[in-house]
């Protein structure tokens, strides 16, 4: 089953050289129990691990079942440690926070067939070994000899053809030591192939064979008895296979991975609030930062998307002005010309100014605004209440006018004002309607002020021939570039200017402007989100860390799962998943809280937020990623862990 030739390993403490083997060669057959024995530090540990796949030689060969181990890689040597060979430490070797049956059924997660006909199951296993009872117990709760049959079961589960018991009696008392010693030699009777480290001659006389070592040479191999049972299970070299993932190693993963989270709940609790706080704030700047982004595409949809402005450029004359002597002047007539290019629906020349408006006892400062009926559909100031004055009125110059809500709220409060007379600069008007709310900006309040027919402004109550500016709404927007250059064309055809002075006239289109603050929101937006996603960058940075630790606590644990089967990908899939589990959890409970936070914003601070579900699908994936990339460092950084070397980490 076992042979060794010329075996050695040499080990090197800072530049101290130490010869653990010398020039080895051993054969061990199946179905032996042998004792090996010598003083410490003759080489006995080392000789079990390098048995156990657990250590290297330097130089030598060592074939289990005629597989020479040197040609193995990795996930291989980890199969055959699964399948083949059981472990029994002198310090348990079980893992704390997991009871009896979790310890024992360990090396089934590294198994892609963990019901196979060939296993035993934990609890049979517990009851062989009298611990029947004992199944949900943890290790802090067994005595040693408990402690120490729970182990034998864990190295039993998968029948393997080898067992390798490092010290079993170690640390037992003499009566706990002969009934562990009783439990091996009856496996030794069932077939199995034992191999024993002990320093104690009479537990070593319970063998049939006993080799002794001193300083790193076998110095006797000595026959007390020929009762070998070679009997042997089925299974025989099924760990060659490297073991392929399937959905129960997956589930099997994730049990692990969540037990481990839940043993260490501080720290898991503190990688869960940096995700948290960093998915909260996604959550809730992105909310505010879309809720401020609807809110501006809603106040600008009432501007329209197709209308266009012409006004004098007062910006490019104060440059030609005095040298030229131009005074542009818009009138109605140009408006009336404006009509009929075909591509233009609707115009309004416009004239506004500040005025004092006065009803009652109530007065406020207020602009208003001299339009035409068209102005209506040109604004979408479709009236709430009452209506718009028609062309009739306009050119007989009514003293009507329709009222913006802010002038309405602080004049009429809750009284019905159809009807009422106000009174604009001291010239009474009636009021016969109520505008829409449009909202305020930072520079302008829309519903701070009053509308009246464009003739009635004009004459009665500004004394001007000429308007401010005049408003058009094209009929397609696909058409606005022609109808800017057709607008500026003609208007400096009136106003008798020469071609290379056509920029005194403005035509400003809406659409440019909502495409500006549009812009900003968006800026603002990603700038909200960026600052977000950063806090969701840290918290990762913070996880990392915390792994980071989380592997240097855990060594001894990786060296044991290591030793029992699992191989790298085994461990490096636990980490990542721990990792990944946190971020999931973080990133639930963060997008709930987000969500409260946008909404509680929504309500009492009158702040506009949008949760969408892409920012909380974006929010949830993004927190897995960053458990996934965090994660991965620690994790790999724990699977390259030489087994060896875990076991031995204090």
């Amino acid at each position: 089953m076992i042979s060794i030739k010329n075996l050695s390993k040499t080990y090197y403490l800072g530049e101290i050289k130490v010869e653990a083997l010398k020039n080895i060669s051993l054969e061990v057959k199946e179905g032996e129990f042998i004792a090996i024995t010598g003083p410490s530090g003759s080489g006995k540990s080392t000789m079990l691990h390098i048995l156990g796949l657990l250590d290297k030689p330097d130089s030598g060969s060592y074939k289990l079942d005629g597989i020479e181990a040197a040609g193995l890689n990795e996930r291989q040597l980890a199969a055959i440690r699964n399948d083949e060979i059981g472990f029994v430490f002198q310090t348990f070797n079980l893992l704390p926070k997991l009871n009896s049956v979790e310890n024992v059924e360990l090396p089934l997660i590294y198994t892609p067939h963990k019901n196979h006909p060939d296993f035993n199951s934990p609890q049979e296993m517990l009851a062989k070994v009298g611990l029947a009872n004992r199944s949900s117990h943890t290790p802090n709760e067994l005595s040693g000899g408990e402690t120490q049959r729970v182990a034998i079961a864990r190295a039993l589960i998968k029948k393997p053809g080898l067992v390798l018991a490092d010290e079993p009696t170690g640390n037992l008392d003499s009566v706990t030591a002969r009934e562990i010693i009783g439990v091996l030699r009856n496996l030794h009777e069932e077939g199995k192939t034992i191999v024993m480290i002990t320093h104690e001659e009479n537990l070593a006389r319970e063998a049939n064979r006993i080799i002794k070592l001193l300083d790193g040479k076998i110095i006797s191999d000595e026959k007390i008895r020929n009762d070998s049972n070679p009997v042997r299970s089925e299974k025989k070299n099924i760990g060659i296979k490297q073991h392929k993932f399937n959905k129960d190693q997956v589930k099997n993963y994730f049990k692990q991975a969540v037990k481990s989270l839940w043993s260490n709940k501080t720290r898991s609790l503190l990688s869960i609030t940096g995700v948290l706080i960093g998915v909260t704030a996604v959550i809730s700047m992105l909310a505010l930062g879309a809720g401020a982004r609807e809110d501006i595409k809603q106040r600008l949809a009432h501007l329209g998307s197709n209308l266009l402005t012409v006004r004098p450029n007062r910006h490019a004359m104060r440059g030609i002005a005095a040298k030229s002597g131009v005074a542009i002047r818009l009138t109605e007539e140009d408006g009336e010309a404006i009509k009929k290019i075909s591509l233009i629906d609707k115009v309004s020349p416009t004239i506004d100014g500040r005025v004092q408006v006065v009803y009652g006892s109530k007065n406020k400062d207020t602009t208003v605004i001299g339009a035409t009926p068209d102005y209506e559909d040109i604004q979408s100031y479709t009236p709430v209440m009452g209506r718009f004055y028609n062309e009739k009125e306009m050119v007989s110059r009514e003293k009507v006018a329709l009222l913006g809500k802010a002038v309405f709220d602080t004049l009429f409060e809750n009284e019905y004002p159809i009807g009422k007379t106000i009174k604009i600069n001291r010239i009474s008007f009636k009021v016969i309607g109520v505008l829409p709310e449009k909202g305020a900006s930072s520079w302008r309040d829309r519903d701070d002020r009053i509308i009246i027919p464009l003739n009635t402004a004009m004459y009665r109550l500004f004394g001007k021939k000429y308007v401010e500016r005049i408003e058009v709404k094209v009929k397609d927007e696909e058409d606005i570039p022609i109808v800017q250059a057709e607008l500026q064309r003609l208007i400096a055809k009136r106003q008798n200017l020469p071609d290379d002075k056509k920029e005194l006239i403005e035509v400003r289109n809406s659409a440019d402007i909502q495409e500006a603050v549009s812009s900003a929101a968006n800026t603002f937006s990603w700038l909200l989100g960026s600052i977000a996603f950063i806090s969701l960058l840290v918290g990762g940075i913070g996880i990392m860390n915390i792994m980071l630790v989380s592997v240097t606590e855990r060594t001894r644990e990786i060296g044991i799962r290591k030793a029992i089967g699992a191989n790298n990908k085994d461990i490096l899939s636990q980490f990542i998943i721990e990792t990944v589990v946190i971020c999931i959890i973080g990133g639930i409970m963060g997008i709930l809280l987000g969500s409260a936070i946008a909404m509680a914003l929504s309500r009492f601070a009158g702040w506009s937020t949008k949760i969408s579900f892409f920012s909380i699908a974006l929010a949830f994936i993004f927190s897995a990623l960053i458990g996934l990339v965090f994660g991965l460092w620690p994790a790999r950084k724990a699977s390259k862990l030489n087994p060896i070397d875990a076991l031995r980490y204090e």
